[in-house]
């Protein structure tokens, strides 16, 4: 059972979409207090999961696929609702759509060709995810800012998301680079040892 809460707990934080989207649009107040609330919690069930995940040492392969999937569903569900209401760029949320579906491409080529685990998200990744974060939560909260820092907070966020994205490539890219060297290395090991093979029968 306990090995079975980290996934429990991603799958807890996918039902709170609707659940945001429902308070973000039912309550009418300029304070989206409810709808902060609500992403708060699904953004500290990001962090639970991943403690629960290295406490019992339940890290699944269905987890791998859960825990991403709900913070990205969450992000882009809070970025869209903020678009319809705000003055946050529409770019922005094709931004983070279009780079997601890349690193999802990415990830699928390194396990289809490489088969090789995802590289962990780094200090960049982890950077423009709470940055996204923050900048939404200032929006929900301070509902009459000035629509030019509003368009200000957005893009820095968007070009942090960006830096993410390129660095998130070059380590698929540096992967990708690696294997056929590792996988020729064998084949010369591999070659080299049936000539030998050949020469101690001939002997």
């Amino acid at each position: 059972m306990k090995k079975a809460l980290p996934n429990i707990v991603s799958i807890a934080r996918i039902c709170l979409v609707p659940v945001f989207i429902a308070v973000y649009f039912i309550h009418e107040s300029d304070i989206k207090y409810w709808a902060i609330m609500v992403y708060a919690i699904a953004g500290l069930s990001d962090l639970l999961d991943g403690y629960l995940a290295r406490k019992f040492d339940a890290v699944t392969k269905l987890g791998k696929l859960l825990d991403p999937l709900g913070d990205k569903l969450m992000t882009f569900t809070v970025m869209v609702c903020i678009t319809i209401t705000s003055h946050i760029l529409y770019w922005a949320v094709l931004v983070y759509f279009v780079k997601e579906v890349l690193m999802a491409i990415g990830g699928f080529l390194i396990h289809r060709k490489a088969r090789v685990e995802l590289p962990a998200a780094n200090y960049i990744g982890k950077a423009s995810t709470f940055l996204l974060f923050l900048v939404c939560v200032i929006m929900m909260f301070f509902r009459e800012l000035p629509e030019y820092v509003e368009i200000a907070l957005t893009t820095a966020a968007i070009c942090v998301t960006l830096v993410a994205l390129a660095s998130y490539l070059n380590s698929y890219i540096k992967i990708m680079k690696s294997r056929p060297t590792e996988n020729n290395n064998g084949e010369n090991e591999c070659n080299q040892q049936s000539v030998q093979d050949v020469n101690e029968t001939r002997q």
